[in-house]
This record gives C-alpha cells, sequence and structure tokens, in this order.
C-alpha cells in the first residue's frame, strides 16, 4: 500500500481551525487519540494512503494539501459549515 508524508502542521491547523477536537477526529478516523496526538507532534509522519485518506474525508480537505504538494488556502481553515438537515441523521 502506498505512504505518503503528511505535514503535521497543517494536518494540526486543519483540525483546529475546523473546530474539531483530538477524541472526535480520532474515532472518526478510526484511532486512538494518543495516535493523532502522536501524529499532530511529529514533523512529519508518513501513513498509508488509508489512514491520510480518512482523516482527509474527516476533515474534508484534499490529500495534497496535507502532503504540501498543494498550499493551503483559506477556506482550508474555516470551520466546517453544519449541515441543514433537522431529522438529525446527518448529525
Amino acid at each position: 500500500m502506498l505512504e505518503l508524508e503528511i505535514k503535521s502542521e497543517r494536518l494540526k491547523a486543519v483540525r483546529k481551525a475546523r473546530k474539531i477536537g483530538r477524541p472526535k477526529l480520532a474515532k472518526q478516523v478510526g484511532i486512538t487519540e494518543r495516535q493523532l496526538t502522536k501524529i499532530e507532534t511529529s514533523e512529519a509522519i508518513m501513513l498509508n494512503e488509508h489512514a491520510a485518506s480518512k482523516l482527509c474525508q474527516a476533515l474534508q480537505i484534499n490529500i495534497k494539501t496535507l502532503t504540501g504538494e498543494l498550499p493551503m488556502l483559506e477556506e482550508d481553515l474555516h470551520p466546517l459549515q453544519k449541515p441543514q438537515c433537522k431529522s438529525g441523521c446527518c448529525s
């Protein structure tokens, strides 16, 4: 499986800007909070493509932004929009 180098400072900046706590993001991605802390506190870390993809889906960000292939955009540093659904199915 392909390994990708994730820029940890970008991951942490996006997570904080999106207002997603470590426990919630870790649960969405299927890793422990301790693993996420290790990822965020490393200078850069190698993750398999599946794990990196799950992080990007949860944060709604392009994977190339986290690898440094694309620059971070202003919109990457804004909170996610809450779903407009009132039935509770999208929460």
